[in-house]
């Protein structure tokens, strides 16, 4: 039968046309006392391999036909002979049909079965390959807290010897993951403490999920030290906050100095009229503002002066800003326009201190906003041949009286009334500006950022180039 099924259709056809021809001729020329209409099933089950219903009754009255004519009966009993031949053909070719269809369906249910586990046992090599070769640690834990399986980075990561960690508590590495509670569906990520088995500890990122199986219910976990990732934010924000106080230092020596000027004037004029000449108080009080003005005019320059004029790639920058600023814009209903071509040069700045800037005034825009029914932030950059400008703007209600905009403590201020003062001071320190433009209606800022020095230096060699072109 699977033989047969393999055959084309053309072949199957002129085979069974060939018997139907084969049994004719011997039915009409040889006298048998027995019809041989019966044999006219093999041609039938033969046709039901690949041929509809109606085909198959079509070629079950041909052949009763034939046998019909070829064999004659008495009158009386042609016709019951005729419909029982007919019967019998039909059922033969349709139960032949059946069955090739059954079997066919079979074989493709077999041929699906095997490409899915071929599939299946690929898919698992995979996964198989993933996991051990990851170099986060993967792991899956029982109910009760037992680790079921780890790949070898979750041994370096707990300091376990090759295939020591199945069968042990997790706890006793990651005591959060332990009070989990399996019977629920998770999933989500959190960092916690962990222990190696030297007594190290170390800060891990997980990213967890629970799932049931026969067997019940499981725990997978993926881990990752972050322990290098926590030092380094701790001494980037340590040195920022260093910087940022350095420069806040200077900032505010800057306006005591002033200070100090205008109150030596003022002791001087007194002692010039000599009516306080000799009184102790008088002359301790200049000693004040004398060494108050030494401690103000102390150089406090940044001791990260080489990193602050390193280049920038202000589209890396500007691309962090717009992912923390989108989510808070659509939070806030505001509608936030981007305008910042590709390929920015690199500038001189304090990346840390240009991103705290950056978003001081797009705070400032969100707050002054609050009040719009349309809200709209834009940011917009532009290189030049002197550097390149960032401008911040909305459509809020405008600053009323831009004058003392970047003095510190102003009256009315939403918070200390430094934060522009020390966005233009944090400016400066890298030799830029930090300037306001007037929009109406709106408010806009405008960072202008220098060159890095080594593009600075090929800018202005074009420069001379180009001039000196001209001249000859």
């Amino acid at each position: 039968m699977h033989g047969i099924l393999q055959w084309r259709p053309w072949t199957v056809l002129l085979l069974a046309a060939g018997l139907v021809a084969a049994i004719a001729i011997t039915d009409a020329n040889i006298v048998f006392e027995a019809t041989l209409g019966f044999l006219y099933m093999f041609p039938l089950v033969l046709l039901g391999t690949i041929c509809d219903w109606w085909a198959l009754l079509i070629a079950a009255a041909f052949c009763a036909y034939l046998s019909d004519r070829l064999d004659p009966f008495p009158v009386d009993m042609q016709i019951p002979r005729d419909a029982l031949i007919f019967i019998t053909l039909a059922t033969a070719g349709l139960l032949s049909r059946a069955v090739t269809r059954g079997y066919r369906r079979e074989m493709a249910s077999v041929a699906h079965a095997e490409r899915e586990m071929s599939a299946r046992r690929a898919a698992e090599e995979q996964l198989e390959f993933l996991v051990e070769s990851s170099p986060a640690a993967v792991l899956t834990t029982s109910p009760e807290g037992k680790i079921l399986l780890a790949n070898p980075a979750a041994h370096r990561l707990f300091g376990a010897a090759s295939g020591a960690l199945p069968g042990r508590a997790i706890g006793t590495y990651v005591p959060a993951l332990a009070s989990i509670e399996t019977g629920r569906i998770f999933r989500t990520q959190m960092q916690t403490r962990g222990e190696r088995e030297n007594g190290e500890v170390f800060l891990a990122d997980v990213f967890f999920a629970t799932y049931n199986t026969p067997a019940g219910a499981r725990l997978a976990a993926l881990l990752v030290d972050a322990s290098d990732h926590l030092r380094e934010r701790e001494e980037t924000s340590l040195q920022q906050v260093l910087t940022g106080s350095r420069i806040m230092a200077a900032a505010v020596s800057h306006e005591v100095r002033n200070v100090c000027g205008a109150i030596g004037v003022v002791h001087e004029n007194l002692a010039r009229q000599g009516t306080l000449d000799g009184d102790q108080d008088f002359e301790a009080l200049g000693s004040l503002v004398e060494t108050l003005a030494k401690i103000a005019s102390l150089d406090l320059k940044q001791s990260t002066e080489a990193e602050a004029l390193a280049g920038v790639d202000l589209n890396e920058l500007l691309t962090d800003l717009r992912i923390v600023l989108e989510s808070c814009c659509e939070e806030s209903g505001i509608e936030l326009q981007w305008d910042v071509p590709e390929n920015l040069p690199p500038v001189e700045a304090d990346r840390h201190s240009l991103m705290q800037v950056l978003l001081n005034l797009t705070k400032n825009s969100q707050r002054a906003l609050e009040s719009m029914p349309a809200k709209k932030i834009s940011i917009k950059a532009e290189a030049h041949q002197d550097g390149v400008s960032i401008r911040v703007a909305d459509n809020g209600p405008g600053i009323a009286d831009p004058q003392h905009l970047f003095q510190p403590l102003q009256k009315g201020a939403d918070a200390t009334g430094l934060g522009l003062y020390l966005s233009r001071a944090f400016v400066r320190s890298f030799r830029g500006e930090l300037r306001h433009e007037r929009e109406a209606p709106g408010c806009a800022f405008v960072i202008d950022l220098a060159l890095a020095a080594d593009l600075a230096e090929d800018a202005a060699g074009d420069f001379h180039a180009s001039h000196t072109t001209v001249a000859s």
